[in-house]
């Protein structure tokens, strides 16, 4: 098949074009930049921005189906950048699809659309965990928004999936370890709350796993169809413990020390305050939305997923972090 992935030079985004590559399929990525390591792999790349509607639309022409996993993320930056990207950018490929008669839709979604100020969740479902309120964070809102429009748009001519793996991590990563790595080394870092709070991760090869299981499920009318799933490696454990162990693997230092959520929610506030007063570069070392997200328990159910479209988990907490202390190349 023709496969058009957006976003498919970030790190979920070229694991799933590796896999699809793998699996015989002609696969296109839709990029903002330009990635040596697709041309490696034989990836056709269409640089463009989500928001032209125009360019997706050309993007995804002769196309059989869209892995839409391009996003705007982070915890920090205004809600046009965030809505332009995540909203106006998923409803062009939603309208693209429709102008090309695409039939088949994965949609990368986040469990960041259900969050809730310190509401935690243990062994949460789709069905089970509604939509979040009151986000302090763009990113949030507007991939709420996106998930929505995806999911309503299933039906007959376009199945629709929409899939929240949680904190993908593991070799080619360039963004959530080596960030931990610098901070635990200049001494930086810190736990919010006492870092017992359990949280799902997702190792990399699950996190694609489970778009191609989806993706050989979905048509109009199957069970997954216009549904959303959490995806995981179905391994809860504490903050602490996770966040060590990635650091082990790197070789960095251990964590010990905490910070009250009530102050990390206070300096998360000025922050939100001060950064955009003093124009300061770059993303708030805290946010509210941040200090929320690192000291509240979240874990999911892996069942749903399992039973509809045969997600399971292939590679272990243990065996992903050997894989990742035996990749590792940072300094």
């Amino acid at each position: 098949m023709r496969i058009l992935v957006t976003g498919g030079g970030g790190f979920l985004g070229q694991a799933l074009c590796r896999g699809l590559v793998e699996r015989g399929h002609d696969v296109t990525s839709f990029n903002r930049g330009h990635y040596p390591e697709l041309d490696a792999i034989g990836v056709r790349q269409v640089r463009g921005d989500l928001a032209d509607a125009d360019a997706v639309r050309a993007a995804a022409q002769g196309m059989d189906a869209i892995f839409h996993n391009a996003a705007k993320a982070g915890a920090w930056g205004s809600y046009e950048s965030y809505h332009q990207a995540n909203v106006v950018g998923t409803q062009n490929v939603l309208d693209a699809c429709r102008a090309h008669g695409i039939g088949r839709l994965v949609y990368t979604s986040t469990p960041s659309v259900t969050h809730r100020a310190t509401h935690p969740v243990e062994g949460g479902t789709a069905e089970t965990v509604p939509y979040g309120e009151d986000f302090k964070a763009p990113y949030a809102t507007t991939k709420k928004i996106a998930e929505q429009a995806v999911l309503a748009a299933n039906g007959p001519d376009l199945a629709t999936v929409a899939l929240r793996p949680r904190l993908i991590w593991g070799p080619g990563d360039q963004q959530l370890l080596p960030r931990l790595v610098e901070r635990a080394r200049a001494g930086r870092l810190r736990f919010v709350g006492d870092g017992e709070n359990r949280i799902d991760t997702t190792y990399i090869d699950n996190a694609a796993q489970a778009h191609f299981d989806a993706f050989d499920h979905l048509a109009p009318g199957a069970t997954c169809a216009g549904r959303a799933y959490f995806i995981s490696n179905g391994e809860p454990t504490t903050v602490r413990e996770i966040v060590n162990a990635l650091l082990a693997a790197a070789g960095a230092p251990q964590v010990t020390k905490t910070l009250p959520f009530g102050a990390a929610y206070a300096i998360g506030a000025i922050c939100e305050s001060v950064w955009p007063l003093l124009r300061l570069q770059g993303e708030p070392p805290m946010t509210r939305f941040l200090a929320e997200q690192l000291s509240t328990t979240h874990w999911y159910d892996m069942a749903p997923a399992t039973r509809d479209f045969g997600y399971v988990p292939r590679v272990s907490l243990h065996e992903g972090l050997t894989r990742l202390k035996d990749s590792w190349t940072g300094t």
